[in-house]
């Protein structure tokens, strides 16, 4: 592949040395040791996105590539839009940690993992520059191509452990992802000053909300009371499609939305579509 760079982890064994990319995006390979073997999955069917949270590149890759760590992903894409991929998809790289997906524990088994370059909110939530996007768009539609990942399926990292993280964060740019056909997104109202439902609030409405969040794919139990988990999956819910306000109090917009990106989604094998009463 003209330009594609090969770099060997030094001093890895077998199962870190070099291999073929993925993908013909791919701009240099440098192995990381920390992977293993998929579990249950013969391929991955989410791709799950991160931020990096650390200042810089060069920083993050050392991080993935220390067996000390214990952390990988398969995908790094930097500021520039440069793209290193340090595991080969077949394995299973430990990106998701505890985590959960639509009753899905082992998530490191069933996704693929991609580390956005940015600073994260520790370092202020910088923007993700144009280009950067650019290239995890391409990165996402062509392993979505090859891997038959569907757009609902394409999750960020605080989607699968809401509390735990908040990454890729707030001011990531999901809704440009899907103009590029990329996730699944609709245009949200603004948020609300009546806040229909909040921590301490019981009853059959929150049980509704809490049984939508968990039928989209979210942890979450149906117990009938806001408590401060639920509160948690909202703001994460929040976070990915209702980014103006992420506070984890349902207001009209977070529950609006919520209903429409459940009707949207296709009937299938692995999908559901949810009537709500409105």
């Amino acid at each position: 592949m003209p330009g594609l760079v090969l770099t060997p982890l030094a001093d890895a064994d077998a199962s870190g040395g070099l291999f073929p990319p993925d993908s013909a995006l791919v701009d240099e390979i440098l192995p990381s040791p920390n992977h293993g073997e998929r579990r249950s999955f013969a391929r991955p069917n989410c791709i799950v996105l991160h931020y990096t949270g650390m200042p810089t590149a060069a920083a993050a890759i050392a991080l993935l590539r220390n067996p000390a760590a214990e952390v990988s992903s398969h995908y790094v894409v930097e500021e520039s839009g440069r793209i290193v991929q340090l595991v080969k998809e077949s394995r299973r790289a430990w990106h998701a940690g505890a985590s959960c997906w639509r009753g899905e524990r082992d998530m490191n088994s069933a996704s693929v993992g991609i580390e956005i370059c940015n600073a994260g909110h520790d370092g202020g939530l910088p923007d993700f520059p144009a280009r950067q996007i650019e290239a995890v768009i391409a990165l996402c539609r062509d392993i979505a191509s090859r891997c038959g990942v569907g757009p609902e399926r394409i999750l960020a990292h605080s989607d699968i452990a809401p509390g735990r993280k908040r990454d890729p964060g707030e001011k990531f740019p999901w809704r440009a992802l899907a103009a590029a056909g990329v996730g699944h997104w609709i245009e949200a109202p603004p948020p609300s000053s009546q806040i229909l439902l909040a921590r301490g609030h019981e009853g059959p409405p929150v049980r509704g909300l809490q049984a939508m969040l968990s039928l989209y794919g979210y942890d979450q139990e149906t117990s009938g009371v806001f408590d401060a988990r639920t509160e948690a999956v909202v703001a994460a819910f929040q976070r990915h499609f209702r980014p103006e306000r992420v506070d984890g109090a349902a207001d009209a917009s977070t529950v609006e939305t919520l209903k429409e990106l459940q009707s949207g989604l296709r009937a299938g094998p692995d999908e559901f579509i949810l009537e709500c009463s409105r």
